[in-house]
């Protein structure tokens, strides 16, 4: 009879929401159906996605950030094939292949002053793997982060998550220590203890689009190194040319992070992959000798498959000029969607960097308006914002999301390789649905009303 994987989905087309309910996590669909966003998508291309009726949608979610090339890139694919083709012995786990020792020589060559990579399969893993080096590096237990970071889901990484949401319920945790964003202050009275090995911070953080202050990075490395602690930069999310530089911590001059973390945008779209970049220094401390070679290790560690996507997806990132495409069009958006906040008021705050922006609302002015936020806010704050993400994707076909639980922002992450039309696209569409929200009625605040009663039965 044989594997026929066309025959075998062909068999269950349109159940795929049936499937997850039974299979899954039953809450997945739940939410979809609930929010209008169960659509059966058939195919992406660069920074579209295609319904079963051909229907296109703008993707400004980019799989939370990992299609930076768009979706379906040829090279990508093509690197993917070749790969294939060349069968690889793969996963010996007693051999050195040269691919995956090109892509770290290329990632490297991105982040001067770091000296070797850890492969491993997502961010939550990369970060897991930094917090190792730097206890073993250190000697110390305590890592301190962020209020609001988001570094991962394990339970290494949820350690030092700022989103009590996510931590409820699955303590206790490892030792860390959380601290205002961007607060040397508070930085420093906690390196005075004595017992912390490391702070990890996102240059850029992914909940709520919340930027480090200037000069916070590097005076930040300075004060860790003189407490004998280290720098971990989490970059999962904003790497690859997101902020509109390669890293989201060479904002700064001079910032040299000991550790680095990366994921999303390294596989292209395709084949999950992670790493950890570190100094000598932090890698030689964990593998200091031939009986420790396997002290820190994972089955599935550098796959060519993965390593494949990597380097073709580096060379599209410079062959195309996508970071430099992420800084000129990520600033052209932000012009636009200020110009919109001139008009409406509802729009607190619009921030970020390249094309990772953060779009805040608050208390609109007008009577009727300002009546439908209170209502909003007094059942669960962010619905705001997502009836504002249900509008944007039923009226205009635009994908975007909450930046977070209890929030009332929008993040834009979309593929770094959009233009000026999508910027139009977008800044159009929101023209349209805030100006139905500020009148406070119509079929957008009857949803928003649907959405108090889910969250008050929640």
């Amino acid at each position: 009879m044989g594997f026929d994987l066309g025959a075998e989905l062909a068999a269950v087309r349109g159940q795929g929401y049936d499937l997850h309910s039974r299979y899954l996590n039953p809450q997945l669909p739940r939410t979809l159906h609930a929010i209008g966003f169960d659509k059966i998508y058939e195919r992406g291309e660069g920074a579209y996605l295609y319904d079963a009726e051909g229907n296109a949608y703008a993707d400004f979610l980019a799989g939370f950030g990992v299609f930076a090339a768009g979706r379906s890139h040829p090279v990508i694919r093509k690197a993917l094939h070749d790969a294939l083709e060349a069968d690889f012995a793969s996963w010996t786990q007693f051999d050195c292949p040269p691919i995956s020792g090109l892509l770290a020589q290329r990632l490297l060559a991105k982040a001067p002053g770091l000296d070797r990579v850890f492969f491993c399969n997502s961010g939550t893993e990369a970060v897991e793997s930094a917090l190792k080096f730097a206890r073993h590096a250190t000697g110390r237990g305590r890592v301190v982060y962020a209020v609001h970071a988001f570094h991962g889901l394990t339970a290494g990484s949820l350690s030092v998550n700022g989103a009590e949401e996510f931590r409820k319920g699955f303590g206790p945790l490892l030792p860390g220590t959380q601290i205002p964003l961007g607060d040397l202050g508070a930085l420093d009275a906690e390196l005075r203890k004595g017992d912390v090995a490391a702070m990890i911070v996102e240059p850029v953080q992914g909940h709520g689009v919340l930027m480090t202050p200037p000069g916070f990075l590097a005076a930040a490395a300075a004060l860790l190194r003189k407490n004998g602690a280290l720098l971990i930069c989490d970059e999962v999310q904003s790497g690859f040319g997101r902020t509109g530089t390669f890293f989201s911590y060479q904002h700064e001059e001079d910032v040299r992070p000991d550790i680095v973390t990366v994921a999303k945008a390294l596989s292209g779209g395709y084949v999950p992959v992670a790493a950890m970049l570190a100094t000598e220094k932090v890698f030689g401390s964990v593998y200091s000798s031939m009986d420790r070679v396997m002290v820190h290790s994972a089955t599935f560690k550098g796959g060519p498959l993965a390593m494949a996507a990597g380097l073709a997806t580096l060379s599209v990132i410079d062959d195309e000029g996508l970071v430099e495409n992420a800084a000129r069009v990520g600033a052209a958006l932000r012009s636009a969607l200020e110009g919109l906040a001139g008009t409406y008021d509802v729009i607190a705050d619009v921030r970020g960097r390249g094309l990772m922006i953060g779009i805040e609302f608050g208390r609109p002015s007008s009577v009727r308006a300002r009546a439908g936020w209170a209502m909003l806010q007094k059942a669960r704050v962010g619905l705001f914002a997502q009836m504002v993400v249900v509008a944007l994707f039923q009226r205009h076909r635009i994908l975007t999301q909450v930046s977070g639980d209890h929030m009332e922002v929008i993040k834009l992450i979309p593929p770094l390789m959009i233009g000026d039309a999508e910027v139009a696209l977008f800044t159009e569409a929101l023209d349209d649905v805030l100006k139905d929200a500020s009148k406070g009625s119509g079929l957008m605040w009857d949803f928003g009303r649907t959405l108090i009663k889910q969250a008050v039965r929640s």
